[in-house]
Order: structure tokens, then C-alpha cells, then sequence
């Protein structure tokens, strides 16, 4: 999808000066003021997973960043293994002038890495994200560059052969939906299993139930697998598909290539993964000589006081080298780019901005007046909570392992049935917390 980008006019422009401040209890600064961004210069560099983008989008962002700021140069770096080098690269003070922060960095080390953008009242107003991610203790250290919503990729040229128009609004209907694509085109849901990562999907959607303080809410549960809770209700559906046969025959030779072609083309009738995720199947449409058209985004089956919900966090988040020679330089590319650039609407993610545009790829959500759940930061002090429980209990909410247990179980790979095993979770997460305390 094209974007038209626009400059704003000089005067509108935030630039900055450093000052000194003691966020974070470092000896870092942060910005404070508006200037003329045709008096910042110099020349920054910026880190970037987006090897696909670098030498097409990027580029032309650079010209329209250019057009506002004509001396500051920029160039990138882009790097295939962004986790894995950069993370390196943090022993030393050469990481680049703006970064994304990489998830293995702990908010506990932020002010040890990177520059502090402000303090999060004062951009929580403007911005998606920020009181959860990206801060420490009250201080911005990073901005969401896009937001990723949870629900499922669909195919809905096989949807609407078998009669399906509209988004299913229950488990029920989801099911249903399921089967008439299936015994009217023979597209089935695909878990991916053997890939493994993308049944973690799943968890992404938690708050599409219980809403934003879900967390909070399973943290404080000794049976949160127990009927009418939502872990109970995310799991059951992912059983049900799979008990009722309208997944993949064999879910051990998965590939996650091959299922975005598979979905593309319409093989596979519909996947849960976030937004992130479109583009990449609308592409593989367009290789393969299906349409793009065919290819949307539907929020998850679980109508909540009449409306449909899909959770929304942050992706990478951009920050400042705390060591950069050029912050001046860097903090203008990183305004522009979280504000101006349109990289979130042409990415087909939510935007950062709280009064962004939706992009086309969730067009769908508009039309059926979905609901965005921004989760609640968790309690001072008790961040950790959720994963001390889930790593206590050996429940790996945001792994593979235990909802690849839950599939083997649902296609009788495995002993049980759905009662047995979620009755064997809720004690294995009643006994983390008791052992926490």
C-alpha cells in the first residue's frame, strides 16, 4: 500500500537540547526543548533488523527526513541477526546513534544503554505502549516503532465460498466457519506445530477476554484453565479445532514458508498470528498468482459486551545511544520517524501515535468495531510476577512446548483430554504461586 508523506512545515518541528538530569540514577540526559531543525547536523547512524527495507523504504525515508533536516546524514546498518549482534555490540559504546532496543536488554539495564527520551506522563497522551514498554521507573528510554494487534490471517475468497462474510463472533462459530470451508474447499487451520513458534501466537491475544488487567488477573488465580476464564477459553478453542479435525492432517511436517504460500493461495483457510504477519502472506499472494485481496485480518471469536477485541502491544522499540556523539541528530531521526515517516501505517501494524491512521490491513476491524485492549502495566516491583509463576510451573506461555502437548492430546498423539490437561495446569500454576508466595 502507498503512503504519501508529508513534511511538516519548519515551525511545527520538535528538535531538542540536552540537559543534564538524573533519570534512570545514571549520568544520562534527556530532551527538553523546541528548535530550528536546519541548525542540527551531523552525521548518525542507525541499527535496523529491516535488511528487506534498507535500500528501498529506508532510503526514501532518508530523502524525505532530508528535506527537513538537509544536514544530518544518515546511514544504516542492517543486520540479519539483529538480536544476536547487537546485543555484542552493547559491551562496547559503538552501537550505532539510534537502535532498536533489543529484547534481551531488561528494563533494569536501560539507563545503562540508552538515552532517556523524557518521562512517560508526558508522552502517554500522544503515544500507544509507552507506560508498559520502553521505560523504567516513570522514564521513557524507547518508542514503539509499530504496534502488532492479535486475531488471525485469513483467506477470505475460501471464507466467502463456503458462505462466511463477517468475522465469527463466538468459539462456536469460529468452529463452524471452519468446517463449511472445509467440506466446500478442503482448506483447513494450520498450527505450524512443528515450527513450533507460531502456536506462541496464541498468548498474544490474551486480553481479548478478561481485558487489560488479564495479567494481574491470572497472577492472582490458582485455576486460570477453569471454564469461563480466558485461559481456559484460548486453549479450548485451539483443542476443539484440532479434536474436530478441521486442522492440518499431520501437524509434525508444518512449515512456516510453505503456510504463508499455502494460505496465500488458499490451501490453508486461516492462521493465528498479529498483524505483522499480513503483508508477508499479501506478498506471498502476489508471488504466486493469487490475490492480495484475499487476504485479511480478523479479530479473535470472543465477543465481549457485544464487541469484538483485539489486544495491541508494541514491536521494537527506538532509542538513542547513550554514548552517541550526534543525540541532537539522533533524536530528530528518531521524532521524525516514529511521527512522520508512515512506517507503521505502510508496515500494516497500528500505529504508535494514539491518533495515527489504520492501515488498510485492518480495515476488517473498523467494519465489525473491534475494540483495542492496550494491557496494564504490571504492579511496581511485581514485573516479573507472571513469568516467575509460568517458569515456576513449567508452563511456558510464550514457548511451544505445552500447547504442542495440548495439540498432541487434542489429535490423540498423546494420553488425556482437554479436562485432564487443563486440570494438570491449574494445579502446576496453583503450586508456582504457592512456592512464590
Amino acid at each position: 500500500m502507498a503512503k504519501t508523506h508529508t513534511v511538516a512545515a519548519l515551525a511545527a518541528v520538535t528538535a531538542l537540547t540536552l540537559s543534564a538530569c538524573g533519570g534512570g540514577g545514571d549520568t544520562s540526559a534527556t530532551t527538553t526543548s523546541a528548535g530550528d531543525p536546519t541548525k542540527i547536523s551531523g552525521e548518525i547512524t542507525v541499527l535496523t533488523n529491516r535488511t528487506d527495507l534498507v535500500d528501498t523504504v529506508l532510503k526514501d525515508y532518508v530523502t524525505d527526513f532530508n528535506a527537513l533536516y538537509p544536514d544530518v546524514s544518515v546511514k544504516f546498518e542492517a543486520h540479519t541477526d539483529y538480536e544476536g549482534e547487537v546485543s555484542i555490540r552493547l559491551n562496547t559504546e559503538e552501537y550505532g546513534d539510534v537502535l532498536l532496543l533489543p529484547n534481551e536488554v531488561t528494563k533494569d539495564k536501560f539507563p545503562t544503554y540508552f538515552e532517556p527520551l523524557g518521562q512517560v506522563d508526558d508522552y502517554v497522551d500522544t503515544y500507544r505502549f509507552v507506560r508498559s514498554e520502553g521505560s523504567l521507573d516513570g522514564t521513557l528510554y524507547g518508542i514503539a516503532i509499530t504496534g502488532n494487534a492479535s486475531g488471525y490471517v485469513v483467506n477470505t475468497r475460501v471464507m466467502e465460498e463456503a458462505g462466511i462474510t463477517a468475522p465469527p463472533r463466538t468459539p462456536a462459530e469460529f468452529l463452524a466457519a471452519l468446517d463449511a470451508v472445509k467440506t466446500k474447499t478442503g482448506a483447513t487451520y494450520y498450527t505450524n506445530y512443528k515450527d513450533g513458534w507460531p502456536l506462541s501466537q496464541w498468548q498474544g491475544n490474551q486480553g481479548v477476554v478478561a481485558g487489560p488487567d488479564t495479567v494481574a488477573l491470572r497472577d492472582a488465580d490458582d485455576a486460570p484453565w477453569t471454564e469461563g476464564k480466558e485461559m481456559y477459553a484460548l486453549d479450548s478453542l485451539l483443542f476443539d479445532i484440532v479434536a474436530s479435525g478441521l486442522s492440518e492432517p499431520d501437524p509434525t511436517t508444518t512449515n512456516w514458508e510453505e503456510s504463508k504460500v499455502k494460505l496465500a493461495t488458499g490451501e490453508i483457510s486461516a492462521m493465528v498470528l498479529g498483524s505483522w504477519a499480513v503483508t508477508q502472506i499479501q506478498d506471498a499472494a502476489e508471488a504466486n498468482g493469487a490475490s492480495a485481496d484475499d487476504i485479511s485480518f480478523w479479530p479473535m471469536p470472543f465477543e465481549t459486551d457485544g464487541k469484538l477485541r483485539s489486544t495491541v502491544s508494541g514491536d521494537y522499540k527506538i532509542g538513542i545511544n547513550k554514548h552517541s556523539k550526534n543525540k541532537a541528530a539522533a533524536r530528530a531521526w528518531l521524532d521524525w520517524f516514529v511521527d512522520k515517516s508512515g512506517y507503521a501505517f505502510d508496515q500494516g501494524g497500528v500505529s504508535p501515535r494514539l491518533d495515527g491512521d489504520t492501515p488498510d490491513t485492518l480495515k476488517a476491524f473498523e467494519e465489525v468495531g473491534a475494540e483495542w485492549v492496550d494491557l496494564n502495566p504490571g504492579t511496581p516491583g511485581q514485573e516479573s510476577l507472571d513469568s516467575d509463576i509460568y517458569n515456576e510451573a513449567e508452563i511456558d506461555l510464550w514457548g511451544d512446548s505445552y500447547r504442542r502437548k495440548l495439540v498432541d492430546i487434542a489429535r490423540g498423539a498423546e494420553k488425556g483430554d482437554k479436562a485432564s490437561y487443563f486440570a494438570d495446569l491449574n494445579q502446576r500454576w496453583a503450586d508456582a504461586r504457592a512456592a512464590i508466595g
